[in-house]
């Protein structure tokens, strides 16, 4: 098929599967824009790429910025809940907020957008650890330990290199939050944790575990990626890898990069751990202002240009052989196998 004929039969496949990004900063950027006086944001900003790629469902991070460290950190994680759980009660219809795999499926089946929550950096429960089932309460199911910094709970790694003390894994704290979380249901996600934490998970997890927005450090070599052993130990664990749609963890060299070169993790991934563990966590972050003095938190451009251009991954994935099957793996299946063994109601 030609590159016309590619697309559409990806579109057309968008149409039919259930397609899940298991990281978006939405909840973030939601709550900036309305503190700035926005109006109708989701609508307007949000809605119609979700449209336009036939995403189905996507889990939002709650991500605390630098510059409200260390005493806003649970304020502005609540605020980003009540913030995005208040947009899903203001348009019923088209948005559901979901804890399940059997929520995400329905809402999928009715032509809503579902919308999960994930920590992305355990910062707004601090160093209480009764706080993490007060999130769970209001809908939280993920729990990414770090960002890339260090918190109370285990060293992040950084996207580039940084003078501190010697890293480590899990705190003591850490290791009891890993497990509280696996007690209430929540998945565990490595992604932006260093290679000591990374490995302190695989041991103490008794439940598959999920990196939701990393590539592969054997083809760039970012600490923010996965290591072949890593990704196969995260596969032996039945856990899922989402691709990281930012550009200096898809490419080498200053690009430009395309959905090709990211196509090109997802048959590494396929490769040496198998196509069950590959999907999409695209950390699209183009359309995001940086805060004032923090333009690190945005590294790079997007390979793809938001959600509504994701079939062409999907177009991709369908020029190397891919099967309508495994696609429908990595668009959103295999996710819904793991969390749908780990989340509880």
């Amino acid at each position: 098929m030609g590159k016309t004929d590619l697309l559409t039969e990806a579109e057309r496949i968008h149409r039919e599967v259930l397609v899940l990004d298991a990281h978006f900063d939405l909840a973030m950027d939601l709550l900036d824009r309305t503190e700035r006086g926005e109006t109708n944001v989701f609508r307007t900003v949000f809605d119609p790429p979700f449209r336009e790629g036939g995403v189905d469902c996507v889990v939002s991070s709650i991500f605390v910025s630098q510059r409200f460290l260390p005493e806003q950190a649970l304020r502005r994680g609540l605020d980003q809940v009540e913030c995005l759980r208040r947009e899903v009660e203001h348009w019923p219809e088209r948005l559901a907020f979901c804890t399940t795999v059997e929520e995400i499926r329905s809402a999928a089946a009715s032509g809503r957008l579902g919308i999960m929550l994930s920590f992305e950096g355990a910062e707004p429960i601090g160093n209480d650890i009764r706080l993490l089932s007060v999130f769970h309460r209001l809908g939280v199911r993920g729990l990414g330990l770090v960002w890339s910094r260090r918190n109370y709970l285990a060293d992040g790694c950084p996207f580039n290199p940084v003078k501190a003390g010697k890293a480590g894994g899990l705190t003591d704290l850490g290791v009891k939050v890993l497990r509280e979380a696996e007690r209430l249901g929540m998945w565990i996600d490595v992604s932006h944790l260093n290679d000591e934490g990374f490995y302190d998970v695989m041991e103490l997890s008794k439940k598959p575990v999920i990196a939701s927005h990393s590539n592969c450090r054997n083809l760039v070599p970012s600490p923010r990626n996965l290591t072949d052993d890593q990704i196969r130990t995260l596969a032996k664990k039945g856990g899922v890898m989402g691709m990281n749609g930012c550009s200096i963890f898809v490419g080498n060299g200053p690009g430009p990069f395309t959905a090709g070169d990211l196509a090109d993790h997802v048959d590494h991934v396929a490769k040496i751990a198998g196509i069950e563990h590959v999907g999409l966590g695209l950390d699209f972050c183009d359309g995001f202002p940086a805060p004032p003095g923090e333009s690190d938190l945005l590294p790079s451009r997007d390979v793809i240009a938001g959600h509504g251009r994701i079939s062409e991954l999907t177009a991709e994935l369908l020029h190397r052989g891919y099967s309508k099957n495994h696609i429908s793996l990595v668009l959103g299946g295999n996710f819904l196998r793991v969390l749908g063994e780990i989340l509880m109601s």
